[in-house]
């Protein structure tokens, strides 16, 4: 979708605009969204950066996700003005080689591949440092990443949100004296776990009811709120990338965590079930040097942890924003024999 398209589904008289999910535990669905839902997400987003009439902000994003068409509402609601290039690997090459190159940024939104690319290159990278509140969503940002964007000048954050929220209801800061890995929710949001440890989100502005998650997190005091009860929280993992191995409950995500600075090739872990076990870990690789990679999760996992199972593969089955497709993975893991 362009934004010419977008923007004329926003002006018609129909009180809501499709959008689809991402895709990332399952198959992307469409889902209609009430507009004027969108404009308070975005008049939330903005008064919480402290973004106004006249202030700039890049669409990078592709407009068949929430996360683009937002940035447009935003843009619209607020008084913005939008600067928009194509939503590629590297944007800001784009927006180098237009009229706006010189633009001040005060607001951009990017998935972290679109950042990771940006630091590669020193125009881009020093662009990127320029911006005034750069948020990142659509994925987990690894150390290595969050190292890198510790020393910028301004304010950078993870988002937290889905397509049923609209875009983001919680931040964090990435850099700065405000650090931390914990997500702040915007005003008007609150937060709980089921008996699951999942969280529950309640945000009726944007949502008509809870929303339980499959996010399993920790909770604590919103600090210097004043609102009492209020809580932030740290997100462990996902209830739905458990595996259950032998008894014992393994976090895919912790997992790949501990791996990620070590391995330097695409991987997924994933699970394949087991007669003896129940589950059993699997490690995918783009890489064919197996016992490299086993020498590694054997020095760097607990015991429980170490794959059972390391496969090769062509491919890390990824969804259109860049995620991990989990359940492709697990296809893979099940129907992909040992060489």
């Amino acid at each position: 979708m362009g934004l010419e398209e977008f923007l004329a589904e926003w002006h018609n008289d129909s009180p809501t605009v499709l959008v689809h999910t991402s895709g990332s535990t399952g198959q992307p669905k469409p889902m209609l969204v009430e507009k004027r839902r969108m404009e308070t997400s975005a008049r939330i987003t903005c008064q919480f950066l402290g973004l106004h009439k006249g202030d700039t902000a890049l669409l990078c994003m592709p407009l068949d996700y929430i996360a683009g068409k937002m940035m447009v509402v935003r843009a619209l609601t607020c008084g913005l003005k939008l600067i928009s290039v194509a939503p590629g690997g590297h944007p800001f090459s784009f927006l180098l080689s237009s009229e706006e190159r010189d633009t001040p940024l005060s607001f951009v939104a990017m998935v972290p591949m679109q950042v990771y690319n940006s630091l590669q290159v020193p125009a881009e990278r020093e662009r990127l440092r320029q911006v005034r509140h750069l948020i990142i969503g659509g994925g987990a940002i690894d150390d290595v990443l969050a190292s890198e964007l510790r020393t910028f000048p301004h304010a950078v954050w993870s988002t937290y949100g889905m397509t049923e929220t609209l875009s983001h209801i919680a931040l964090r800061r990435l850099n700065g004296p405000e650090a931390s890995d914990w997500y702040m929710p915007l005003d008007g949001v609150s937060v709980s776990r089921n008996a699951d440890g999942c969280l529950v989100i309640n945000a009726p502005a944007v949502h008509d009811g809870p929303l339980v998650t499959n996010d399993i997190v920790e909770l604590r005091p919103l600090l210097h709120s004043e609102e009492t009860g209020r809580r932030a929280f740290r997100i462990l993992g996902r209830k739905d990338n458990v595996i259950c191995s032998g008894g014992i409950k393994i976090q895919i995500e912790e997992v790949e965590q501990l791996l990620k600075p070590h391995l330097q090739q695409p991987f997924a872990i994933t699970r394949r079930k087991d007669v003896k076990f129940g589950e059993i870990v699997v490690l995918l690789t783009e890489s064919k040097n197996i016992g490299t990679i086993d020498t590694l999760c054997t020095r760097l996992l607990p015991p429980y942890w170490i794959p059972k199972l390391i496969l090769s593969v062509d491919h890390i089955p990824l969804t259109e924003t860049g995620k991990i497709a989990r359940q492709k993975a697990e296809a893979l893991a099940t129907f992909t024999v040992e060489v």
